[in-house]
């Protein structure tokens, strides 16, 4: 054999060597071990149990208990006072304890400990108060079924001795996804939809919209229910709204100029339904609770925080674009979103201010009044519907813009109204 013929086959044996290697890395070595399955019986609700069975969940759940601005700004899970870069909360939420405590969810580990400590809470308040704060809704409902919403809420925390955690979401027995809040499991019913046949990819959106969603108390047995039935959007919400459901007609009247208000209620699930995300089939978890990788077990991230905190496993997956471009992206979008919200809010206060000051003067015309309260109501309900959400408009940015800018005029047209009952100079 000559020396190119022993070069040659010296570099065949090489490259099937390498070649090999490369293969059996990819196919021959075993792949990313899932989670091994470790049964739990029904009715396991504590997290430490949950904790030995699945470390690898677990730990990254624990995760939630860190509190942080978000990367933009923009909510985070710091405990704080809303109202104070919104103080137009004071006057919108006037006659209603929102005006006096409204501050940003700290997550799910902090769920019965926020609500203990929450300044809206009185003796008189009722069960429904606990439905989305403890994997203890699935007991409540088996033992009373919807009587638990009016059960003395004081009664039922004492009961729940744990917050929102795995067994809300996940049945113990197999880990598969599950919903327990009745309220929704009702809603998609009206809807035409059989939550029980739902795909994982969907379970993987509904965990989440079991909670993240806008509801209201039915009067008298504060039953939840989620304003659904004529569509997800604002508008549709509104329509339903003003069919006056189950009698309900408003969650308080503003103290100062008597508008029958609607308050939102986190409907960040009904955002993502009519975004991009949403409509192309990402789901709630691929952004929030993406998959990770360690030391060759992949898992579901349980910390539930902003994608750009895992920025390359959140949005990666993708979008190629470089990690600056991603983040200026939603900067920009939130940016938008808050100064018009912002405005919205500012505008809504004044239209509650000038329908109070005309309601003084004598002689005011009372039809002209109440369309500007009619106004004045929708117009908070635009600017709600973003402001209670939690994505500042990043889940659906031209529909929230556009919300928005219905908002502020809705608020323009009710100063006029308001204007025009008193009389024109009388303002």
């Amino acid at each position: 054999m000559s020396r190119i013929q022993k070069i040659l086959a010296t570099l065949v044996v090489l490259s099937i060597l390498f070649f090999g290697f490369i293969m059996f890395r990819v196919w021959g070595a075993k792949p990313p071990s899932t989670v091994k399955l470790s049964p739990l019986p029904q009715g396991t609700y504590d997290t430490e149990i949950w904790g030995q069975a699945y470390p690898l969940y677990y730990q990254s759940y624990k995760k939630n208990l860190e509190m942080a601005a978000s990367p933009t700004g923009y909510g985070g899970n710091i405990k704080q006072q809303k109202a104070e870069i919104q103080p137009e909360l004071y006057t919108n939420f006037k006659g209603n304890p929102f005006a006096k405590d409204y501050t940003e969810d700290r997550g799910h580990l902090y769920s019965m400990e926020d609500l203990r400590e929450s300044k809206r809470l009185s003796p008189a308040s009722k069960g429904a108060c606990i439905t989305c704060k403890t994997p203890y809704l699935e007991q409540f409902y088996k033992e009373m079924g919807w009587k638990y919403a009016n059960a003395p809420l004081t009664e039922l925390m004492d009961k729940a001795k744990h917050p929102i955690n795995c067994a809300n979401c996940h049945n113990p027995e197999n880990m598969a996804l599950r919903v327990i809040n009745p309220a929704f499991i009702e809603a998609m019913q009206r809807r035409g939809i059989d939550v029980s046949k739902a795909s994982r990819e969907e379970m993987r959106s509904y965990v989440c919209a079991q909670c993240h969603a806008e509801y209201y108390f039915v009067p008298n047995t504060y039953q939840v229910v989620f304003p659904w039935d004529k569509g997800l959007t604002p508008q549709q919400m509104y329509e339903y709204y003003a069919a006056k459901p189950n009698g309900f007609t408003q969650d308080f009247f503003q103290t100062d100029s008597k508008v029958p208000v609607l308050k939102g209620q986190h409907p960040d699930y009904e955002e993502w339904q009519n975004g991009i995300h949403g409509k192309m089939g990402v789901s709630c978890a691929d952004c929030h609770m993406p998959y990770m990788r360690q030391q060759g077990r992949k898992y579901s991230s349980h910390w539930m925080t902003s994608p750009l905190k895992q920025i390359n496993e959140a949005c990666g997956t993708c979008h190629n674009q470089v990690q600056d471009k991603l983040y200026e992206q939603v900067k920009a979008i939130q940016d938008n979103v808050w100064q018009l919200q912002h405005t919205a809010g500012l505008t809504v206060a004044q239209a509650h201010a000038a329908i109070a000051n005309a309601s003084t003067k004598p002689g005011v015309n009372q039809q002209e009044l109440e369309k500007a309260r009619e106004l004045t109501r929708k117009a908070q309900w635009f600017w709600d519907y973003v402001a209670a959400a939690n994505s500042m408009g990043f889940h659906n940015q031209t529909q929230e813009l556009n919300t928005l800018g219905q908002s502020i005029d809705l608020a323009h047209q009710a100063i006029d109204s308001a204007k025009k009952a008193a009389g024109a100079n009388s303002l």
